[in-house]
Parts: structure tokens; sequence; C-alpha cells
């Protein structure tokens, strides 16, 4: 089955799959190889400016093919990254982590395609009110930061397809053709995959946490921070236990050293944000490879439908 809709069209790609803009994670290694595969790759604008210059253009000497941006409004906060994504022509941008307003005028007024992360329907009406393009729809069983106020994949995209009338990319929860096809089924044209990503040849964590993501089940992950208002879903390892037994276990400190984690190896010296769907991730395989399996799964299970 060939994909044509308005996130394909917008985007320019053959297969409406992002990657996640994982930090540390989604080197110029794996955003290529999603690209090349016919997805949309996304650079992670979390990184100093100047690095993730060097990240875009290393993409650029991997690929020819259309790749994005992510900027996490939060982190992000020097505005000179809009000019940054402008001279080193990255058409696509998603932005995330924050306001919608701070930087989607200023990069449509500059001609790009923008996407805004959004966790809830209130977050959709204020993403459209700002003018952009499309949606990212994130369900709370997906990795990373959350809303406060869990609600999941099955609930919220087809919500915010309903209400919201625009593009919608479905992520949390999304590993294979049958979960893509689930996403489209709820309203959404697209996906993106973050933890399936992870634990990819490409990937640039260590071999230790790819492993994890193997042996986990899909019970192994843990909200951390819920009563300070910024809850992460994370791997739980002991580390994590013992910070679940604190009143207030801030775990948003113990990031500072996650890049040990991810380069050496070391599952106790961080956090890893991993999504529910780990548990449905048994093998580490080339990018390429999850993109044929991931299509042709895709195929089986949409054309078995009518059955």
């Amino acid at each position: 089955m060939g994909f044509s809709n308005r996130v394909t069209r917008a985007l320019g790609v053959d297969v409406p799959i992002l990657s996640a803009p994982m930090g540390w994670v989604a080197r110029p290694e794996l955003v290529a190889a999603v690209s090349n595969a016919g997805g949309m790759g996304l650079v992670p604008g979390s990184l100093p400016l100047e690095e993730v210059r060097g990240d875009i253009r290393r993409v650029r000497d991997l690929t020819d093919k259309p790749f994005g941006i992510n900027v996490p409004i939060l982190v992000a906060r020097d505005p000179r990254v809009v000019d940054m994504i402008v001279e080193e022509r990255v058409g696509f941008v998603t932005t995330s982590a924050g306001p919608p307003a701070r930087y989607t005028p200023l990069l449509k007024d500059a001609g790009l395609t923008v996407y805004h992360v959004v966790p809830s329907l209130r977050a959709a009406l204020k993403a459209v009110d700002a003018g952009v393009d499309g949606l990212i729809v994130e369900g709370n069983e997906g990795a990373g930061f959350k809303n406060p106020r869990e609600v999941s994949t099955m609930v919220l995209v087809p919500l915010v397809a309903q209400r919201c009338g625009l593009p919608v990319i479905a992520a949390g929860g999304v590993a294979d053709g049958r979960s893509l096809a689930a996403a489209f089924c709820l309203g959404a044209e697209g996906a993106q995959m973050g933890t399936r990503m992870l634990a990819s040849a490409e990937s640039a964590v260590h071999d230790n946490l790819k492993q994890a993501v193997l042996a986990a089940t899909e019970t192994d992950t843990v909200l951390l921070d819920g009563a300070l208002g910024r809850p992460m879903r994370v791997l739980r390892t002991d580390l994590v236990d013992s910070l679940l037994d604190l009143p207030d276990p801030d775990a948003f400190a113990r990031l500072a050293h996650v890049t040990t984690l991810y380069h050496e190896g070391d599952l106790a010296a961080s956090l890893a944000q991993l999504g529910q769907v780990a548990g449905r991730v048994d093998e580490i395989l080339p990018v390429a490879e999850i993109f044929r399996r991931t299509l042709k799964e895709f195929d089986e299970v949409v054309g078995g439908l009518p059955r």
C-alpha cells in the first residue's frame, strides 16, 4: 500500500512515520536512516545551538531525503534557533514543551511547515490558534515528559482529530504495523516512533540500554515526579524504585548524568526514558528493516479489516 495523505504531501515523504527527536539518542546516523527509509527523521534541537547545526549538516551528508528538526520551546530559548533553521534550509519543524505561539509565527513567516506536540485537547486547540500546520498527539504511554493529567493515545488521538481538523500524527504506543494501522483507525495520518527507534541498530545509545528495552515487559515503565507536576515515563530500575519511596524525588535532577547512561550503559547513573511499548519490542533491527516489517504488517492488517 502506498501512502498519500496530508502528512506525506506536506512533508514530502513516502511513509508518514517520524522518529522521535530524542536528545543524545537521535544522532545524525539514526535521523538519516529514517529519512532514507522513506520517513521523516528529526534532529533533536535540545542540544547547544552550534551542535545542532553540526548535526543538521552531518545528516545532510548522509541523506538527500527530507528531514526535520524539533524545537523544545522551554529549552531552546534563544530565538536565534529560528535563524539557524532557516540558514540551514530545514523545511519541517516540530515544536514542543512550551507555548506554540512563541515560535510558530516566526517559523511560518520563514515559509516552514510547523507541527506542534500536544498532550491534551486544550493544548491542541491553542496550537491551532497559534497557526500550526499539524499536530503530534502524544498519549501518556509514551516515553519522556508527560501531561500531569494522564490520557492515552487511544482516547486523545480521535478526540483531537475530530475537534481540530488539522493533520494528526499519533505518538505513544506505536512500534509496528499493527499499531500504525490502529493509529490510522483512530484518525491519525501518521505516527511517531521513539522507543522502537531507540532500540534500532543506528541508535546512538549503549547496547546495555537496548538490551534493557528487549527485556522490558509492558509494565516495566513508571511515571516519576508526578507530585511535582512534571511526570516523566522511565524504565523501572533499582534507582527508580529508590526514588519512588521518596516524598519529593526530584527525578529531573537525575537527568544530569543521562549521557553516562546513554554512552557508557550504566543504568544506575540516570533515568532511561522509555514508553510502555518497550514491552512489545523484542529485537534490535536496522531502521530499514523496521520500516519494511512495519509496512508489510500494516498492509496485512489493513487488508484483513474487511474480513
